[in-house]
């Protein structure tokens, strides 16, 4: 079945493009009632408005699918520190309790090695298409190249070990 999602284009914030990893955060939000999917989707492109000069911010997209009331946005983050302090910010408090009890939220993050957005809008298009529950965050886990460095901290600690064994069976 194809999909009935609509999006808008990237829009990269004043943090666009980092080498490193970034944090990608989903929201969906189901409207009890099609007529208020619009009014929530608008006050998504209020926000956005303010999004290059968000810190912190990476990039994002807003995304809607009409027939099934629901709307939200993918957002990529320089680090949660970012995220937390736009989640906190003012004009985005107001527009979450503006909706309260109209619907229903869902809302995960996951770390990616690097921004690719093929990617991250394929993983996105997963966790919609599921109707279960989503974890708070769909992969608490290192990042590759955090495994990486985890990998050789645990390799030169055993060398090391493996040292001081020889050393005290010498000394």
């Amino acid at each position: 079945m194809p999909s009935s999602i609509l999006r808008t284009r990237w829009q990269s914030g004043p943090a666009a493009f980092p080498p490193g990893p970034v944090l990608i955060s989903l929201t969906e939000f189901t409207a009890d009632h099609h007529s208020q999917t619009l009014p929530i989707a608008l006050a998504g492109l209020r926000l956005r408005r303010r999004w290059p000069a968000t810190p912190g911010a990476v990039g994002m997209w807003l995304w809607v699918d009409p027939p099934r009331k629901r709307s939200g946005s993918v957002s990529a983050w320089a680090d949660r520190a970012s995220l937390g302090a736009f989640v906190g910010r003012p004009d985005h408090l107001r527009t979450v309790r503006a909706h309260q009890g109209r619907g229903t939220m869902r809302a995960t993050v996951w770390t990616a090695d690097h921004l690719d957005p093929a990617s991250v809008w394929a993983t996105t298009e997963a966790l919609l298409a599921d109707p279960a529950p989503w974890p708070t965050t769909v992969a608490d886990r290192p990042t590759a190249a955090e495994e990486a460095e985890e990998a050789k901290e645990a390799e030169e600690a055993k060398e090391a070990k493996e040292m001081e064994a020889k050393e005290a069976g010498t000394s």
